[in-house]
């Protein structure tokens, strides 16, 4: 590591905050496209502003999906209902600007090529249960359980947006003090900054923010302007893709720059971003190394990667090269191998859309399992 101590910040935000409804309204027309059609190509953007959602994109389908339908029932269930809550779900205007999947790329994704060129990359470390770095897993848990306290109505004044920032200081390359930590809550005008503070400090920080790594030394700031009453689409626009960082590790390993959500899977911003994760996390829980970095290459209708590399950043169990050569050996890492091992012909994108892509423990996310150990250990020698 650069230093022996040092502080890293990750954030997230809630299912609320106006880029992640984008990106749930782009998953959300995903699924329902691949229910009715596993082979749907679908790229599907959606902006989303005070009164108005507009979704772009190419589609081919076999199915049919009734879109403004889609965008409505994805906002409604988030919890926009009310034009005081940023966005009505019910009166708002929808407008769509769809067409097909141009025949330059179809031709080579036909034959089981990548959809198109870029790089993906995967990353997994031991300090969390999840094999995830602890400043990201912390602020999604800290999101999700504020979108918990508004669900369940354990107070009476939240509104959907929301977001978090969690500062943690490592020691040696391990987390061991939360340094600050910040929550903001969209909430009801008329109440006031102290008592949300305290709501917030006892309902969902003391909740999710492990005691052991918090005390006088640690800053915690709710609603640092003292008020967040406009919130949503009303206060800020949003965007499908827009917190990829979000979506993937924080900010602690690089990101090829390609969005995740409304990208059906022969998409490798998607699947290969998602096979990185997964050949990762295998890596860590094999034994092999404590921390990894993965990356995979891709070109347009090319099937076999323009490269593959590891890095484990000091801490490999064998070198990187000879565990590179036994991840080829034991992961098959063309598209459509990529597609059929995680199952990603599925409809099971639009949860992915808020609180990461990775670590989930609540989703049927076969890029999380660590079923291929034994296979890498063997191949690896290790």
């Amino acid at each position: 590591m650069a230093s022996d101590r040092y502080l890293f910040t990750s954030e997230s935000v809630t299912e609320g905050h106006p880029d992640k409804m984008a990106d749930q309204i782009s998953d959300a027309i995903l699924d329902a496209m691949l229910e009715q059609d596993p082979d749907s190509r679908v790229a599907c953007e959606t902006l989303i502003t005070t009164g108005l959602v507009m979704v772009a994109g190419e589609i081919t389908t076999q199915g049919y999906v009734e879109i403004p339908a889609i965008v409505r029932s994805t906002l409604e269930d988030i919890g926009y209902t009310r034009a005081k809550f940023g966005f009505d779900s019910e009166v708002s205007g929808v407008v769509t600007a769809i067409q097909a999947q141009s025949p330059d790329i179809a031709m080579g994704v036909d034959v089981g090529g990548a959809g198109d060129q870029g790089m993906m990359f995967g990353y997994a470390v031991r300090e969390t249960p999840e094999l995830m770095p602890l400043p990201i897993m912390l602020a999604h848990k800290l999101v999700r359980r504020l979108a918990e306290v508004r669900r369940l109505g354990e107070v009476d004044y939240l509104r959907p947006d929301g977001k978090s920032q969690v500062t943690v200081e490592y020691e040696n390359g391990r987390p061991v003090h939360l340094s600050k930590i910040v929550v903001s809550a969209h909430h009801r005008p008329d109440v006031d900054h102290e008592r949300i503070r305290a709501d917030m400090t006892e309902l969902v920080i003391k909740r999710i923010c492990p005691p052991e790594m918090v005390d006088s030394r640690s800053e915690i700031l709710v609603n640092p302007t003292g008020s967040f009453e406009r919130g949503g689409p009303l206060a800020d626009t949003g965007l499908t893709g827009r917190k990829i960082i979000v979506d993937t590790y924080g900010g602690m390993a690089r990101h090829g720059g390609g969005c995740f959500s409304g990208k059906d899977a022969t998409k490798v911003d998607r699947s290969g971003s998602y096979m990185m994760r997964y050949v990762a996390k295998n890596i860590v829980a094999a034994g092999l190394a404590e921390r990894v970095e993965t990356q995979v290459a891709y070109a347009i209708g090319r099937a076999d990667p323009m490269g593959f590399w590891v890095d484990t950043l000091g801490t490999g169990a064998v070198a990187d090269e000879k565990l590179a050569a036994a991840c080829r050996e034991v992961f098959d890492l063309r598209p459509r191998a990529i597609i059929d091992k995680l199952q990603l012909k599925r409809p099971q994108f639009r949860p992915t859309a808020a609180y990461g892509h990775f670590g989930r423990t609540d989703l049927p996310a076969l890029w999380e399992q660590t079923d291929m150990t034994g296979k890498l250990k063997r191949a690896a020698g290790g």
